[in-house]
């Protein structure tokens, strides 16, 4: 390991970055003008709650913003120690952090199964105690296409997938699997909520992958509709 990866993973220096990485989100949620689609969304949001708010990987910072004060919202971050950094932030923006291995690449298979079955148990937990739950929906390291880990936790929580995008018309983009997004202040900003995908219990697989397409699809719908919203184009793989 290189020193300054050390030094990166040096407790106080994670501490110092997570917190000045929520100071820095509530900066760029402050200074950009967002519009929210639908346009009144909180009856219809509190309807669904708690439900599985899935995102690309690429959005698990800026999904914060979505959170309304009375909102209670769970994630999962992976214990890695790369992961601390993120946790502080989030948790600064309001958001309960899971640490624990995701739900992975299992369709019809016993929620026992063996892999993301600890990750998996605490999200359901956080469903049944009222908590919405924001979800990374992408296959590990292959971008924008849905896993089969968002379904089954509709699947055996009966929650309700809602497909959602935050984007700005100013930001950085990382040239990294997930194709990240950092936004940057004084901007423009869109969030954009999806149809709900309900997964029934019992489920055949090919239902299930028809379910698994229908999302992914949604999911892509809602991202291209609010980079359409800030009037920006989002040239996944370039510069923008």
């Amino acid at each position: 390991m290189s020193l300054l990866k050390r030094i990166g993973r040096a407790p106080p220096v994670q501490q110092a970055l997570g917190r000045f990485a929520g100071g820095y989100l509530r900066f760029v949620r402050a200074t950009n003008r967002f519009v929210v689609e639908p346009a009144t969304p909180d009856p219809w949001l509190d309807d669904l709650s708690p439900f599985i708010a899935g995102m690309w990987h690429g959005q698990h910072t800026m999904i914060s913003f979505m959170r309304r004060p009375h909102d209670r919202i769970a994630t999962i971050i992976s214990r890695s120690p790369d992961g601390n950094i993120n946790t502080i932030a989030l948790e600064r923006m309001g958001v309960r952090v899971i640490r624990a291995s995701g739900a992975r690449g299992r369709a019809v298979r016993d929620v026992k199964a063996k892999g993301g079955a600890e990750g998996l148990r605490a999200m359901l937990r956080a469903l049944k105690n009222g908590e919405s739950v924001a979800f990374s929906a992408d296959v590990p390291k292959v971008s924008r296409r849905c896993d089969a880990g968002i379904l089954t936790l509709a699947r055996f929580s009966g929650r309700p997938i809602v497909p959602v995008a935050v984007v700005t018309s100013r930001h950085l983009r990382l040239k990294s699997w997930d194709r990240a997004c950092f936004g940057l202040p004084f901007g423009r900003g869109a969030m954009v909520f999806g149809t709900p995908i309900s997964i029934p219990r019992e489920v055949e697989p090919q239902e299930f992958e028809a379910l698994r397409v229908a999302v992914e699809a949604e999911m892509n719908r809602v991202h291209d509709r609010a980079y359409t919203l800030v009037g920006r184009l989002d040239r996944v793989g370039n510069p923008a």
